[in-house]
């Protein structure tokens, strides 16, 4: 299985979820350890835990450091007076992190099993993680729509991509016509360097490098840019603002780093813890655990990163009145966005109408030709601005088929079918206007493509039966 690295803190249904990173090579001392701590453990805690950093550590100088430091502490004695395992994990967090001054690196005790059975299931385990992370609807605590159309996400975590997709789609689509959105991050711990890629990627139109992780292993660098696909529209415009508090951190930070240093969003908050390496839990001896930073990140705006100084925010200010602030500048720059966005639909309607206006001339001086190219370059500018669909191109349809104009009716609702070939309503009335223009074998033929899309079109039916005789 390939190993799993989150960008965050890892916590227990993350450890479940991911079987896959690397162990400890002398696995043969498992077991539960009770809560004192022993001389000798402490001893075989501290040699194990130097050989896995001088391995997966990004930095592999301080790596040795660290290793050094903490073998002459354990050497003078300075541990000997510790009895009690939580204390140590403490201790040893500590001591490792006043050397690497890296927030991530941090000693744990490994939680226990979700389902305590005789023997431990990782395979239900890792199944129940799932479940649980289903059960927080994978980070998204809140979705919705504030008064002045102001998109609000309440976001905790950034759930594996491949479980979390499904969600994140559907909390923009809810958003997706929004004025404002505010994201708030004051709750987020981490997460998921490929969630954080396809939420960003709803934000800008053209590609953008957003971050890049240098990993150790294989000394190699993975570039996170954009996406062009996405489930959902583009809110390249929309005004963007992010809430962040001293517990903003490792992924919720990358996120708000990302947006800061591309000017894509407003910061409002608090500065924020400040870990930047990703990496990954590893065992270390009996239930003692230590996340190991594996990588760094390297912004391509600033070439550098967060680690240890935090995201300052646009705007500082004590996290419990971080949302109300982003609410009175959101609310006045959506009352702008919209009166923008209205603009631009009249200004786009009107040349639009112009062109269906010269389209329809063009039609009546029999160049019909130049007349369906004119009428569809009209209609696509029109869908693609999203000022028109279905329904309108199809009562525009009607609206010329009532004028007795049904050549430009007939391509009008030509149109509609190619850009909507499942709609049972598009066949309907092109049956219809051919039907109008004296042409029975057209209209029969639109007529059954309506009915075998929407069986229960009766009005198609009837009209059949009357087409061809048959019931």
């Amino acid at each position: 299985m390939k190993k799993k690295i989150f960008f965050g803190i890892i916590i227990t249904v993350f450890i479940s979820v991911n079987t896959g990173y690397p162990q400890d090579p002398d696995k043969t001392k498992t077991g539960t350890m009770p809560a004192s701590i022993s001389k000798e453990d402490k001893s075989k805690f501290i040699e194990s835990a130097s050989k896995l950093l001088n391995e997966y550590y990004v930095f592999p100088e301080i790596a040795e450091k660290i290793e050094t430091y903490l073998k002459t502490k354990l050497e003078q004695g300075v541990y000997d007076t510790i009895s009690n395992i939580m204390v140590f994990t403490e201790v040893m967090t500590n001591d490792m992190q006043s050397v690497s001054h890296d927030k991530h690196m941090r000693v744990r005790l490994e939680p226990p099993p979700i389902v305590k059975t005789e023997k431990d299931d990782p395979a239900l385990n890792a199944l129940l993680g799932k479940k649980e992370l289903a059960e927080t609807n994978y980070g998204f605590a809140k979705v919705e729509v504030l008064k002045g159309n102001i998109g609000y996400i309440d976001l905790r975590r950034f759930a594996p991509l491949e479980l979390g997709k499904e969600n994140a789609s559907a909390a923009m689509k809810l958003l997706s016509n929004s004025y404002a959105i505010i994201f708030d991050l004051r709750k987020n711990g981490g997460g998921n360097p490929e969630m954080i890629q396809y939420i960003c990627s709803f934000f800008f139109d053209q590609p953008t490098h957003l971050n890049s992780l240098y990993y150790r292993k294989g000394d190699k660098t993975t570039e996170y840019w954009t996406l062009k696909s996405i489930d959902g529209k583009k809110m390249a415009d929309v005004p963007l603002y992010i809430l962040t508090s001293k517990y903003t951190f490792s992924g919720g930070e990358e996120f708000c780093y990302n947006m800061l240093t591309r000017k894509r969003a407003t910061l409002i908050g608090e500065v924020t813890g400040g870990g930047a390496n990703p990496g990954t839990i590893f065992p270390v001896y009996k239930n003692l655990m230590v996340f190991i930073p594996t990588g760094k990140a390297i912004n391509p705006v600033t070439g550098t990163n967060w680690e240890g100084t935090g995201v300052k925010p646009d705007i500082e200010i004590p996290a419990d009145k971080a949302l109300d602030l982003a609410i009175d500048k959101a609310a006045a720059d959506a009352k702008k966005y919209r009166e923008a966005r209205l603009d631009e639909l009249v200004v786009s309607y009107k040349e639009i109408h112009a062109k269906i206006d010269e389209a329809e001339k063009l039609f009546n001086l029999k160049k019909d030709a130049e007349a369906e190219k004119m009428l569809s370059f009209a209609l696509e500018t029109g869908l693609k601005d999203g000022i028109l669909e279905e329904n309108f191109i199809n009562d525009l349809g009607y609206n010329f088929l009532g004028k007795d104009e049904n050549k430009i009716a007939i391509a009008v609702f030509k149109f509609n079918i190619r850009s909507f070939p499942d709609s049972a309503n598009a066949f309907d009335s092109l049956g219809e206007a051919y039907l109008k223009n004296g042409d029975k074998k057209l209209a029969t033929d639109n007529y059954k493509k309506s009915l075998e899309l929407n069986p229960g079109n009766d009005n198609a039916r009837k009209i059949l039966k009357d087409l061809t005789g048959t019931p």
